[in-house]
């Protein structure tokens, strides 16, 4: 029995693909970042699914374990690997975006993604604004960014 902790779930992120649209929760623990996908929805208006909400309803209250092999395209990445957590805050015309980098690892290839958040989410940046004071993720890079102008 592991004794691993939640630090923060990061929920309602999507990711952009060439023919979709692939949804996300990230799960932050003390040992690793779990990347969970929840669903996928097709351009065509004919394929469209149900935006994650289901499966994102399914994982809400399940062990980081479980979460883990809940998909067969959910990313772990160790926790010591995760280099980059950047959050930029949405606007009234732009979608949040936030950037997670990790570096190669024994079973991981480097990589880095971009998720948006939808627009029904609850903003995020008090949530990732505490992780920066986290001292479990004091090697990670983590920023929150406000736009330019962020009454657009």
């Amino acid at each position: 029995m592991t004794t691993e902790t939640i630090i923060a779930r990061l929920t309602h992120w999507f990711r952009q693909r060439p023919n979709s649209l692939e949804f996300w929760e990230l799960i932050l623990t003390d040992e690793r970042l779990l990347l969970c996908f929840v669903g996928e929805s097709y351009r065509s208006l004919l394929l469209r699914a149900d935006m994650g909400e289901r499966d994102r309803a399914t994982i809400a209250d399940l062990p980081p374990d479980d979460i883990e092999t809940f998909d067969e395209q959910n990313v772990t990445v160790p926790l010591e690997a995760v280099e980059k957590l950047r959050l930029v805050t949405g606007t009234r015309l732009r979608r949040a975006r936030l950037v997670v980098g990790w570096q190669a690892g024994d079973d991981i290839e480097s990589d880095e993604w971009t998720l948006y958040q939808s627009r029904t989410a609850d903003s995020q940046r008090e949530l990732v604004t505490e992780l920066e004071s986290d001292p479990r993720l004091e090697d990670v890079d983590i920023t929150v960014e406000t736009p330019r102008f962020p009454r657009l």
